[in-house]
């Protein structure tokens, strides 16, 4: 459900970064959406883990590394890339 729902979230702020009415889209948008995406890549790496593979197969390097990755974009727009 966690996983559905962050995919909703990133696909609606990726939407409202396309149509931006402004004219000149919003980047955090841009940034939110992807930290979205890939806290769903976390999600889906989450339920993987522990429900279909089970002990035999640890994915929690991965599954850390796809929500490092999602921090550092979200941080990035946050810092870097404000107006």
């Amino acid at each position: 459900m966690c996983a559905l729902t962050s995919l909703l979230c990133a696909l609606v702020l990726m939407r409202a970064y396309v149509r931006c009415p402004s004219g000149k889209p919003v980047r955090l948008l841009l940034w939110s959406s992807l930290c979205f995406a890939g806290l769903a890549l976390n999600n889906v790496l989450l339920v993987v883990d522990k429900v279909i593979t089970g002990p035999e197969l640890d994915l929690s390097l991965w599954r850390s590394g796809a929500a490092l990755v999602a921090m550092g974009v979200m941080l990035y727009g946050l810092i870097w890339d404000s107006e």
